[in-house]
């Protein structure tokens, strides 16, 4: 799932803005929150149901918002959203109902080299072919170690926050970080225009997701 969140997330790049892809994620909490309740991790309740629902109308008037919406990002934003929900709900069971005690350097150590064999496949079949065709391979070397660095970083703190609390937490205290992405993103990248629409549909969605914390 690991693989899947950074294949389908990554490639919903290629097609729609960054702010817009992260204005899709706001509807992760709801994905977590209907998984785990279908593994036996979350209660369903009718106050939940009603925000979670809320939160994916938010999420719909952010898209009608769009201005150069492309469906196909959409849908690659949309399976990560699935495959990055599932990630935390097997993580939660792995640490908990599993009664697995590792520390997160050890988690991290199985974790990646399984990811990176399950991105290896389709890379080998479908990127590297397009790679062998261009002039040269380019690859900026510290943005890709910047990059690694990152993506290491918070990999740590969800596995910890999840030890801690649970998936549907790990996720919804991603907020800030979502606003963040938004604004920067909106701020730097020349192609990224947020609308009204834009604003109104993701703020109704962060503020149910505050009614939950």
């Amino acid at each position: 799932m690991f693989a899947m969140t950074l294949w389908l997330g990554n490639s919903a790049y290629l097609y729609i803005s960054v702010a817009f892809a992260q204005m899709l994620k706001a509807i992760m909490p709801v994905a977590v929150f209907l998984l785990g309740t279908a593994f036996g991790l979350e209660e369903m309740n009718c106050k939940m149901l009603a925000i979670m629902s809320i939160i994916s109308v938010g999420v719909i008037v952010a898209s009608v918002g769009e201005i150069t919406i492309s469906w196909v990002g959409v849908v690659y934003q949309m399976g990560g959203v699935v495959a990055e929900a599932l990630r935390l709900i097997f993580i939660e069971i792995f640490l908990k109902k599993k009664g697995v005690r590792l520390n997160l350097i050890s988690m991290m150590y199985y974790v990646s080299p399984c990811s990176a064999f399950c991105l290896f496949i389709p890379w080998l079949f479908l990127e590297k072919p397009k790679m062998d065709a261009s002039i040269s391979w380019n690859f900026p070397p510290v943005t890709l170690f910047l990059n690694c660095m990152c993506t290491f970083v918070l990999n740590l703190s969800v596995f910890l926050v999840i030890s801690r609390t649970s998936a549907l937490t790990a996720r919804v205290t991603g907020v800030v970080r979502d606003w963040s992405v938004v604004l920067l993103s909106a701020a730097i990248f020349a192609d990224t225009k947020l609308t009204f629409i834009n604003i109104v549909g993701y703020a109704i969605g962060i503020l149910l997701i505050n009614l939950v914390i």
